[in-house]
């Protein structure tokens, strides 16, 4: 469906999910993170928060970057921490730093869902950011549907298989009665129509 009309942006792919025999107010809400075999959104966007070296590698590779003074200067304002997370979809922090930034920018990034992802010194930057736009998260919350991104229009159909197949034998291990739990499985991209796979 995707070649039929030419979006300007890559398309995502998204797995939705639909849960039966599943009580949230009792049973255990769970929330787990599985790296996909391909990258599934190559558009996300990761900005490094860095001490001298982590800073000075991103500047380098051409990753966002961002340093403890440049934090230091929103002043713990919320709309401008705010303004700041809205700008990028995760980020990345030396793990010296791990422990300062909640310090300096007040909770508002673990409020938005942003807080950084640590990185060490013996960590390849491009490499973590590569993981991160690889990994998806399930998260259940109130309702019985979920759904994730397992991939864009423009990839092999092997390769969204892959990242598919993984998605769905990861989310029936996290639930109660594995497939049981589960009523139906659609995906579908950006714009493109539904198709219902179990």
């Amino acid at each position: 469906h995707a070649a039929s009309k030419k979006r300007s942006f890559q398309e995502s792919v998204e797995l939705h999910v639909n849960l039966k025999n599943y009580d949230t107010q009792k049973d255990k809400r769970f929330s787990g993170t599985i790296p996909l075999p391909h990258v599934a959104r190559p558009r996300m966007t990761v900005c490094c928060i860095g001490d001298a070296y982590h800073y000075e590698r991103a500047q380098k590779a051409g990753i966002p970057a961002m340093n403890i003074e440049d934090l230091k200067k929103l002043n713990k304002n919320k709309k401008l921490v705010k303004k700041m997370c809205a700008g990028y979809n995760a980020f990345i922090a030396s793990d010296t730093l791990i422990k300062t930034i909640p310090r300096v920018v007040g909770p508002h990034m673990n409020r938005c869902g942003k807080f950084p992802t640590p990185a060490s010194q013996g960590d390849d930057l491009s490499a973590k950011i590569t993981d991160m736009q690889s990994a998806i998260k399930f998260q259940l919350k109130k309702v019985l549907n979920l759904g994730v991104v397992v991939g864009h229009v423009g990839m092999e159909q092997d390769q969204l298989r892959q990242n598919t197949m993984k998605s769905v034998n990861f989310l029936v291990s996290l639930l109660k009665k594995n497939w049981q739990n589960i009523k139906s499985l659609y995906i579908k991209s950006t714009f493109g129509p539904v198709q219902r796979i179990f």
